[in-house]
Order: structure tokens, then C-alpha cells, then sequence
């Protein structure tokens, strides 16, 4: 079986999506769409036989495109996803899956009346050392985790139509509920806006769990260091996803907390410092993994790893999040039967 697509964007992000969805077997990429012409010829000269145009309509109107992949900039997913969707077409949408809870809801309805796979582009899910990780959270070998934290900072692009929030926090959201399984009962969040009004570069981002479990994300692209980490602090031991590091992504500290039975507190509390072990992980690109788990879906009826419903509590968290930024730091509680939900 063969899936035939097409791309709207191939901007910075959209041009890895185009070279990877053209290099996998079971895909014919028919289309290319992008407003810009140095874009287009780009793809042609790199990627031949692909139709390039400059109308998203060229795409909905060939019925013979089964799915639409969509990496144009954040503020047009929920437009173009929901135009494909209503056209009959699979749709991969890169994070975030759209900017308002109302609109992702409105995606999600769509595709399940159609019948049709929506999958959103939260990569990392996708990457062995997550993989990895997960694992260890599941068989109990960090014991209880007690809190997670991330830094996404870089000294890097600034948006315009997006801030650090919606660009940076779906990434680090995604793998915390992947990893965890539960979304937050509260979320609160503080950011400011250093270098253009009304668009936060740097954002902290704080997240309650039902079972006492907190997370935390730094998120900035105005920052010295480009840092991209996710420590995860358990019970019997503690690890660290590096993703800047090219070969040693996991780092896992055989360190923590054991009680003994002493009188007093203080006695009855003692560190362990173990060893620190560097696992071999068997590394595959996260985005062709991603890519192909979507053509997967499509062509053999599976349901997506982050679907529609992923991408959605994502968003209903950032939501939350931009809403407490917005009221000096407020707590957001979620309903309790979004925070019991499991992902």
C-alpha cells in the first residue's frame, strides 16, 4: 500500500518533514505548499517530482491525496487542519495542534465524525532515550517519582506569532504526561516580555499533580545557554535527559533518600550515593519514527501515539498556563475529571 500526501510549509521545521516523509517507501509525496517562492524552488531542486504550489487549495482539491501533513506557522493549524479534515483527508499537524482549547476540541470532533486519523508532531514521544525512560517510570526502577523539571532555553529565533509558551511547552508537556500518565489537577505559570510587547520570551511554568507530584518548566529563547534537559528525581533513583549531549542522552544517578529506624528525624533519613550509569541507546531519528508511525496508522488503521486527544491536553494545559501568566501567577485548577483522565 502506498499513502499519497502532501506538505503546507516548508519553512525551518517543514523542510525536515518534507525530506523525510519523500525518503519513506510506503509514501508518495505528491505536494508541496508554501507561499514563498525561494521555499518552493528549494524543494525542487532537492526533491524531484514533487508538485509545488502556492495554493493550499491544489492539495484539498486532488482526491486522490489521502493525507495532508501541516507545518506552516502555529496560528494557521487550526485553519488548514480543519479544512483538510473537512476535505476527507488524514491530517499530521505539528505542535501545537491549534491555539485555543476550543479550536483543538473542534479538530478532535471532526476527525472522530470522519472517521479519519489527526496525529500532532510532539516529537520527543518519538525519541529512544524517552522510550527509555518510560520504561524505567513503569517498571518501578526510579521507585516513586516525585517531581519532574525541564530547561528549554536557547539564545534562539524570536516568533512573532507565538510566544515562548505555545513554542517551547508542548515539547515538555507532551513527554511529562507521556511519562506520567495523568494530566495536572492546577497549573500556574509567570512570563515576561523583554524584547517585543506582548510576546513572552521567557516563561516558568508550574504543574500539580493529584498524588503530590509537581513539574516544572523553563522555557526561553532569550538565554546564554542552549539547553534542552529533563531531570526526573524518584524515589530510589534519579536520571537526566540531555538532548543537546550528541551521544550520552541518559544519565542515571543510583542516588536518593532510605529510612531507618531511628528515634529522632534527623537520624532517621540517610543519602545513598551510588554509581552513574550511561545506558546505551539505540538512536534512530525521532522524526522519521514519528513520521512513519503516522503513515503506519493511516494505511493499517492504527490509532496514534499522540492523536488528536494528545495535542488537545496539551493545549488545554497551555491554556491554563497563559491564563494564570496573564493574572500575576495564579493557580489554573483543572476539572477533576480532565486531571483523573489517563493519557
Amino acid at each position: 500500500m502506498m499513502l499519497k500526501a502532501g506538505i503546507v510549509g516548508a519553512g525551518d521545521w517543514g523542510k525536515n518533514l518534507v525530506r523525510v516523509f519523500y525518503q519513506i517507501r510506503d509514501v508518495e509525496l505528491a505536494y508541496c505548499c508554501d507561499a514563498d517562492g525561494n521555499r518552493r524552488k528549494a524543494v525542487s531542486q532537492l526533491f524531484p517530482g514533487v508538485c509545488l504550489t502556492s495554493r493550499f487549495e491544489d492539495i484539498l482539491a486532488d482526491a486522490s491525496v489521502q493525507a495532508v501533513i501541516i507545518a506552516s506557522s502555529a496560528i494557521t493549524h487550526y485553519e488548514f487542519a480543519k479544512a483538510a479534515l473537512e476535505a476527507g483527508k488524514h491530517v499530521y499537524v505539528e505542535k501545537p495542534l491549534a491555539l485555543s482549547v476550543a479550536h483543538a476540541e473542534e479538530m478532535v470532533a471532526l476527525a472522530d465524525s470522519k472517521n479519519l486519523k489527526l496525529m500532532v508532531g510532539h516529537l520527543l514521544v518519538y525519541h529512544p532515550a524517552v522510550s527509555h525512560l518510560r520504561k524505567m517510570v513503569e517498571s518501578g526502577e526510579l521507585g516513586e517519582v516525585f517531581y519532574i523539571y525541564s530547561q528549554r532555553v536557547n539564545l534562539g529565533k524570536i516568533r512573532q506569532d507565538e510566544n515562548a509558551l505555545w513554542s517551547f511547552a508542548p515539547h515538555d508537556i507532551s513527554v511529562i504526561l507521556h511519562l506520567l500518565g495523568q494530566l495536572p489537577v492546577s497549573v500556574s505559570a509567570r512570563g515576561e516580555s523583554y524584547l517585543r510587547e506582548g510576546v513572552e520570551d521567557v516563561v516558568f511554568v508550574n504543574m500539580k499533580f493529584r498524588d503530590r507530584k509537581m513539574a516544572q518548566l523553563q522555557l526561553s529563547w532569550l538565554d546564554p545557554h542552549k539547553i534542552r534537559k529533563i531531570t526526573i528525581v524518584g524515589s530510589k533513583k534519579m536520571v537526566v535527559f540531555d538532548d543537546v549531549e550528541s551521544t550520552e542522552k541518559l544519565k542515571i544517578f543510583d542516588k536518593g533518600v532510605s529510612g531507618v529506624s531511628y528515634e529522632s528525624y534527623g537520624d532517621s533519613l540517610t543519602l545513598r550515593f551510588g554509581d552513574i550509569n550511561i545506558p546505551h541507546i539505540n538512536m534512530t531519528e525521532p522524526l522519521r519514527a514519528e513520521c512513519q508511525h503516522f503513515v503506519d496508522c493511516v494505511l493499517h488503521d492504527k490509532q496514534p501515539m499522540t492523536g488528536g486527544n494528545d495535542g488537545l491536553r496539551v493545549v488545554r494545559i497551555i491554556e491554563a498556563a497563559e491564563h494564570s501568566m496573564k493574572h500575576d501567577g495564579e493557580p489554573v485548577r483543572l476539572p477533576e475529571s480532565l486531571a483523573a483522565e489517563r493519557t
